[in-house]
């Protein structure tokens, strides 16, 4: 909503600056989005009378004018305006005035005649484009004054963002009425007396649809000069409103709107055909709009129409056949009360929008619709003369004001301020509502321009703006305050995000929505967990992984030329579960996922580079179990998984039980994707990453540490992982590690086999171990190997 500051001022003129008025109303809810003067600054520019012209002697297209700017003496002025002429009055920058765009103006010698001031025109003021002449000023303009004060160039103008329920202040009235309250200066309103009767012309409207127009008044008015000029007052208003001037019918009805906040609508009264019908669409009805647009009428589309055709769509938008035009001079002055649920959407439906349905759409005043009619007429009878008919009204049952109870303990403890019973009620009161005493409580009865005020919590929400949020007490809060306890056998989550960080990994933050399709082959999930109500099409289920948020953030990321990405993500996961908890039926676990891309290492002189393969992330994975791996059984395990390469993925297992997945994304994902090399990517529970081991008493040895290499050949197909887990549970009590160190084939092995080399480390935290100890140590072992795996000793 757009107004003059100095409009509103004429209606309320409350004692603080502009800026203070802004900030009043936006702590009141009524956000002043944008300020603007009414024009750049200028100074020193009066009112001038061009007196007479003459040719210039030495230029053919400049004019010699006397001038009267209300001084003693007449000046003389040069002036290459083509509209310059005796009698005209016009603005004129004396000498030392300052122009928008610093331009200063000084008496000077043109083509040899001295020229003391400028003529000027609207754009060189800066008031409109228009630079085809001088700014023609009215007749009665005084002579001398200033043209600031003239045109009431100080004025500011105010953008309001409003939310959908402050419909009321969608007009001067509006805004008015709340600064009144505000301030607590009353408002002065414009007096609307009833519009005399010249002709008893009339034309009868029937309700055809009374639950969608309850309410509908009209009047015939005869004579009327569609021609006559729009007072300048009205157009400067409008315009400052951001509404084009266009006739002054039109311009009386968009001034009424703006005023009072009521769309009206006038029509030509020869074109319409007996009674006016407020009804819906019949199927196959077309209408020609005033905007040039054809419709196909849908049968929930409310009408206006008379007893041959559609002559508007109600409340949004009049019918072009019947539309006023310069030889209008017979009007029919609609002004009615559609229900908001008969106009909302039905605009959009068909690509455009208008002022009167972003109004109706939101509620519009039905107490208002005979006061804004009264007017209009007047407005029209006063600017356009004619004679006025009697005024039809048809009505039905209009919206119920229902009493609210309001109780004033609840009051003090919802704002947490106590507010006396007086002051209360005359917030209340300020507002326009009624309000009666009910023992202890209030019985509120909102006034009809107030829609949104329906429960208790609104009144309480209308006492808090008008006391002052600012008002509003904010103590300190006081609690004391303990330590959480800290579980020594688990890590808290920013410690796993700071090893990734570590590690180069930078964490996103992804929708928990994500795309059915990502479900279906990403996850393998066909049972996903549907929304019932998704933000987008692309976003209705809920993930059961967080790899395919990871993906997508990885094609961001190349689309930015990014070569080399490393990103992790930990949060929720979702799962359909019968006994799944906090919600019956559904289990919500925590997981960590990881996205590595492009080079293992940062582009450096001193290493060549190498890209990120599966055991560079499953080195990092091992980093993050660490502290819990050593009185564990991890596992990688070659298991198939929708998102990864069949044969360079692995399941990480701990014992049986499958907590996780690493590996290279599956090729028909980066051929679709387009990425130039295979991301490497894992997740794994975030509950076992957050186990760790309990600090524990452990002795130092100071006795030498004895080490064995040990080389055997056993069977190629034989897994790595099974050996070492068997070396370790049978190692004698002496053998602190044992580390594969090599692994060979080729020439000296025998095909179908591979040769694997062991260092093993023995100590005794007593006693220094004697060769032969040590010796039967690495026969146990030896004899192990032999026994289950088969191996043999490399010679």
């Amino acid at each position: 909503m757009k107004f003059s500051e100095s409009w509103l001022r004429s209606f309320v003129a409350p004692s603080v600056s502009g800026e203070a008025l802004s900030h009043l109303l936006t702590m009141a809810g009524l956000e002043v989005e944008e300020e603007q003067p009414a024009a750049p600054p200028f100074d020193t520019v009066r009112i001038a009378r061009v007196l007479t012209i003459g040719k210039h002697p030495n230029a053919d297209r400049l004019s010699l004018c006397r001038v009267d700017v209300g001084e003693d003496e007449m000046r003389q002025i040069i002036c290459g305006a083509p509209n310059v002429s005796p009698g005209i009055k016009v603005p004129c920058a004396l000498p030392g005035a300052t122009l928008p765009g610093n331009l200063k103006i000084k008496a000077a010698k043109v083509r040899g005649i001295e020229s003391s001031g400028m003529l000027c025109s609207a754009k060189e003021l800066g008031l409109s484009e228009d630079a085809s002449g001088l700014l023609i000023l009215p007749d009665d303009a005084p002579v001398g004054e200033d043209l600031r004060v003239y045109l009431d160039l100080d004025d500011t103008l105010r953008t309001l963002k409003l939310t959908p329920n402050r419909a009321d202040c969608l007009s001067l009235m509006g805004i008015a009425r709340e600064v009144s309250a505000l301030t607590r200066v009353d408002a002065v309103y414009p007096d609307i007396p009833e519009t005399p009767v010249g002709t008893d012309l009339q034309r009868p409207i029937v309700l055809e649809a009374p639950d969608a127009c309850p309410l509908y008044c009209g009047r015939i008015l005869v004579g009327a000069n569609a021609k006559a000029s729009t007072p300048d007052w009205m157009k400067r208003r409008l315009e400052r409103s951001g509404v084009r001037s266009i006739s002054a019918l039109v311009d009386i009805t968009n001034y009424v709107m703006l005023e009072l906040g009521q769309p009206l609508h006038a029509f030509d009264n020869t074109k319409l055909k007996g009674t006016i019908r407020a009804r819906r669409a019949r199927p196959g009805e077309t209408i020609l709009l005033l905007n040039g647009q054809t419709l196909e009428l849908r049968e929930d589309v409310l009408l206006i129409a008379d007893d041959v055709r559609p002559v508007a769509m109600a409340g949004i938008m009049g019918g072009d056949e019947t539309g006023i035009t310069p030889e209008t001079s017979e009007i029919f002055l609609e002004s009615a009360f559609f229900s908001p649920h008969a106009v909302a959407g039905r605009a959009r439906r068909y690509g455009f929008g208008s002022e009167a349905s972003y109004r109706f759409e939101r509620g519009v005043d039905f107490g208002g619709i005979r006061r804004a009619l009264e007017r209009a007429s007047g407005l029209i009878l006063e600017i356009c003369g004619g004679q006025a008919g009697p005024l039809y009204e048809a009505a039905a049952i209009l919206p119920e004001r229902k009493p609210i109870c309001l109780r004033p303990s609840r009051v003090a403890r919802l704002l947490g301020v106590f507010l006396g019973d007086e002051e209360i009620a005359g917030i209340l009161r300020r507002l326009g509502m009624n309000v009666e005493r009910d023992g202890e409580n209030f019985i509120v009865i909102p006034p009809s321009f107030r829609f949104d005020l329906e429960i208790e919590a609104d009144l309480i929400e209308e006492i808090a703006r008008l006391h002052g949020y600012d008002n509003i007490p904010s103590p300190i809060s006081h609690a004391g305050l303990m330590m959480l306890p800290q579980s020594e056998s688990e890590r808290g989550l920013s410690r796993i995000r700071q090893i990734l960080v570590g590690r180069g990994f930078q964490e996103v933050i992804n929708f928990a929505f994500v795309d059915e399709e990502w479900e279906k082959r990403l996850s393998g999930n066909t049972n996903a967990i549907r929304l019932s109500n998704p933000i987008a099409a692309q976003m209705s289920v809920m993930r059961s992984s967080l790899l395919s948020g990871l993906v997508a953030n990885l094609v961001t990321n190349l689309k930015r030329k990014q070569n080399r990405v490393r990103l992790f993500e930990a949060g929720r996961c979702f799962f359909r579960d019968p006994e799944g908890m906090p919600v019956a039926g559904f289990s919500q676990p925590w997981k960590l996922a990881a996205i590595a891309y492009g080079t293992a290492l940062p582009e450096q002189w001193a290493t060549a580079p190498r890209n990120v393969d599966f055991f560079d992330l499953k080195g990092d994975i091992e980093l993050l179990l660490a502290p819990y791996s050593e009185f564990i059984n991890v596992r990688f395990e070659k298991i198939p998984h929708p998102a990864l390469h069949p044969g360079r993925s692995a399941t990480l297992s701990i014992g049986e039980k499958p907590v996780g997945v690493v590996g290279e994304l599956h090729p028909q994902w980066v051929q679709r994707y387009e990425f130039p090399l295979a991301p490497i990517v894992f997740e794994i529970d975030l509950d076992i990453l957050r186990r760790t081991k309990m600090p524990k008493y452990a002795e130092v040895s100071q006795q030498p540490l004895a080490i064995r290499d040990l080389s055997v050949v056993v069977d190629q197909k034989i897994e790595i992982r099974d050996i070492l887990e068997g070396l370790n549970t049978d190692s004698p009590a002496c053998v602190r590690e044992i580390k594969l160190f090599d692994v060979y084939t080729g020439k000296g092995v025998d095909p179908g086999k591979k040769s694997l080399a062991f260092r093993i480390v023995m100590q005794d935290t007593q006693r220094t171990l004697q060769d032969m100890e040590v010796d039967a140590a690495v026969q146990r072992m030896l004899i192990y190997l032999q026994n289950s795996f088969a191996a043999q000793i490399r010679t």
